[in-house]
C-alpha cells in the first residue's frame, strides 16, 4: 500500500512557472527579447474555461435541415485562446494601459493583436505543455519505467 501522505496538498510538488520568449519583437533595455511568464492552471479553472467555450450546435437531419434539437460542442479556438490568456502571468494582459496601447479592449483581443499568427500558435503549444497537455500516456509509461 502506498504512502497517502504523498498526496497531501502540502507534499505535492508545485508546478513551477515557465519563462518563455513569445516573440523576438519585444526587446528589453538590455537588447534581448523579453521573456513572458506562464503559469499552469488547475482543473477546476480548466473546466470553467471549457464550459465558457461551449456552443450549441443544431442537429441536422439527413437532408441537412435543422431538427430543432441541439448538441453541445467545445469551440476549440475559443477554448485555446481563453487557456492562453489564463496561463500568461506576465505581461499582464488585463492591464488597461497595455490594451489601450494596442487600441483593444479585453485580454483575449490584446493577445491576438500583440502576436503574429505564428507566434500565437507557438505560444498556444507552450501553454499546452505548461498545463500538462504535451505528454501522451505512452510518454508517461516510458518515464515511469526509467
Amino acid at each position: 500500500m502506498g504512502d497517502l501522505n504523498a498526496f497531501l496538498s502540502q507534499n505535492a510538488i508545485k508546478v513551477e512557472n515557465r519563462k518563455y520568449v513569445a516573440s523576438e519583437r519585444f526587446i528589453g533595455e538590455d537588447g534581448k527579447a523579453i521573456e513572458w511568464e506562464l503559469k499552469a492552471i488547475d482543473s477546476d479553472r480548466d473546466r470553467q474555461l471549457r464550459k465558457d467555450s461551449t456552443i450549441r450546435v443544431p442537429v441536422l437531419n439527413k437532408k441537412g435541415k435543422a431538427t430543432g434539437q441541439y448538441t453541445s460542442e467545445t469551440d476549440f479556438n475559443t477554448y485555446t485562446l481563453k487557456l492562453c490568456v489564463e496561463t500568461v502571468a506576465f505581461p499582464d494582459l488585463h492591464d488597461a494601459e497595455l490594451q489601450n496601447s494596442y487600441g483593444v479592449m479585453g485580454a483575449e483581443e490584446l493577445l491576438t493583436t500583440m502576436l503574429t499568427p505564428g507566434e500565437y500558435t507557438d505560444l498556444s503549444s507552450e501553454v499546452g505543455e505548461v498545463n500538462g497537455f504535451d505528454r501522451t500516456f505512452e510518454d508517461k509509461v516510458e518515464e515511469a519505467k526509467n
